[in-house]
């Protein structure tokens, strides 16, 4: 049939939409191809070549003209996918000569791709075409599909930003049904770290802003970030690409330093939809748990609108500021991936809000990840024989405390008789069921030294842990469960 296009990235795109992707599954697929090989087909996993002798070209050459006739069996990655298993590498060659191609050929790869997809992968398949946002789209290949070692958030996150470079690229233009614009603008990056405290401001702002721009995608709306990455932000290089771009909408994402609490928003002098901006995304915020501290305007001397990402923007803007990274307390309410996603979700419905937008809420927090919100305390029973008790704080979440103390929000639910998980108070008790060792359940992106830390209040104490669980080396995965030292 031949593929269609001038470079290897467009052949690919419009081969992956041309059996039905959407722009989002496309996008999240070659993300991963990304990641695996370049979108190089005749590659060769790096750690082989010299175990091989091999290199990308060589080794093509030797299947191809039979004289290495191991290639089923090498354990060597290899292709766009870095197919691996001996019986798909070997599915592979068989299908390379029966089409009469090179193993290393670009059409065949993507045929014999899409044929494991529409077979032993229908199901992933099905759920990639139906992916309502690149990130979505990039995750169901990445733990369904390729299915690495590694399936971290960091990773899942390196490999979305993959997708969506894709996606923007080859999504100009636009999609039909983002018929509504938002700018994001993400303060700091790079070399400026934004405001220090017990989280950094320029990686929370950037996580808030990812997690708000799937949100509004996932909803139909176009969406330009100032950056997708940790890298330099220049202020006039952002109010240049945003007026370039013509949104409906501005948002400037930050959070906030000098020892104060809660949210708080600034809009353009002369109200409008500046302000109702902000007015809506305030009342989402309240919605996940966080305290408004208000929605303001500051002046410069000439008594126009101080800031520049305000003053400057031709659209309705306004800066937020999430919490404040110097006030534990406050930094506490967005420490974690859930949390930060939380903000994030909240700016897209203040946004889809003020745009006229249906919500239809795609991907909202799983009941567990939301902030607690205020309910009549329950009567705590007399602690039993190596029970605890945990008295809850604010921004506290059910399984928040779970996690802590290694078990589940379900169980603490049962326990303490909690009719719903989503609904605990500041100041309730929570009674930890006594098992005489105290655990903890390993997450995505955790390493020992992190949880030493998190847990024991010390990294070095690492080995401590090792010790404890009898393990050999510093190597964990998202599940297990560790034995925690006093």
């Amino acid at each position: 049939m031949g593929l269609i296009g001038k470079t290897t990235e467009e052949k690919i795109w419009n081969f992956l939409k041309s059996k039905g992707l959407s722009n989002y599954g496309a996008a999240g697929l070659m993300g991963n191809l990304f990641a695996e090989s370049g979108l190089n087909p005749q590659n060769l996993q790096n750690s082989y070549e010299k175990k091989l002798g091999h290199t990308d070209a060589s080794y093509t050459a030797a299947v191809d003209n039979g004289s290495y006739k191991n290639f089923a069996r090498d354990a060597a990655g290899y292709g766009l996918a870095q197919w691996t298993y001996h019986t798909r590498k070997a599915a592979l060659l068989e299908y390379a000569k029966a089409a009469g191609k090179s193993i290393g050929d670009l059409e065949m790869q993507l045929c014999f791709l899409m044929k494991e997809m529409m077979g032993n992968y229908s199901g992933v398949l099905s759920e990639v075409k139906k992916a309502s946002s690149v990130l979505a789209a990039s995750n169901i290949v990445l733990m369904k599909f390729e299915r690495p070692a590694d399936q971290s958030e960091s990773v899942q996150k390196k490999r979305a930003e993959y997708g969506q470079a894709y996606f923007d690229k080859f999504n100009a233009g636009g999609n039909k049904n983002m018929t509504k614009k938002v700018f994001l603008g993400v303060g700091h990056g790079g070399n400026d770290p934004g405001a220090v405290g017990y989280i950094k401001e320029a990686d929370v702002n950037l996580a808030m802003a990812l997690a708000c721009r799937d949100y509004l995608q996932a909803n139909g709306v176009d969406v330009k970030m100032s950056r997708t990455k940790d890298e330099n932000d220049p202020l006039t290089e952002e109010i240049n690409e945003c007026n370039a771009y013509n949104p409906d909408v501005a948002v400037d994402i930050h959070n906030n330093a000098g020892g104060g609490d809660g949210f708080e928003a600034y809009y353009h002098y002369k109200g409008g939809t500046s302000k109702t901006l902000a007015t809506n995304i305030e009342t989402e915020v309240k919605a996940i748990g966080q305290n408004s501290r208000g929605l303001k305007i500051k002046l410069n001397s000439s008594g126009n609108d101080y800031f520049g990402f305000i003053r400057c923007i031709n659209a309705p803007s306004i800066i937020c500021e999430g919490v404040f990274v110097d006030n534990a307390a406050d930094a506490a309410q967005a420490d974690t991936a859930a949390e930060q996603k939380a903000f994030g979700i909240a700016y897209a419905k203040g946004i889809l809000k003020t745009l006229g937008v249906s919500d239809k809420k795609p991907d909202t927090p799983a009941a567990q990840e939301k902030p607690a919100t205020t309910a009549k305390p329950a009567t705590p029973a007399q602690p039993a024989s190596g029970e605890e008790v945990y008295t809850v704080q604010r921004g506290d979440t059910l399984s928040g405390i779970a996690a802590k103390y290694g078990t589940t929000y379900q169980k603490l639910a049962s326990y303490n008789g909690i009719a719903n998980p989503n609904v605990i108070s500041v100041g309730q008790k929570i009674k930890i069921p006594g098992s005489g060792v105290r655990t903890y359940t390993v997450k995505s992106g955790d390493s020992l030294w992190a949880i030493a830390a998190k847990q024991l209040g010390d990294g070095s104490r690492y080995n401590e842990i090792k010790t404890m669980n009898g393990l050999t080396s510093n190597t964990i995965y998202a599940g297990q469960t560790l034995k925690l030292p006093a």
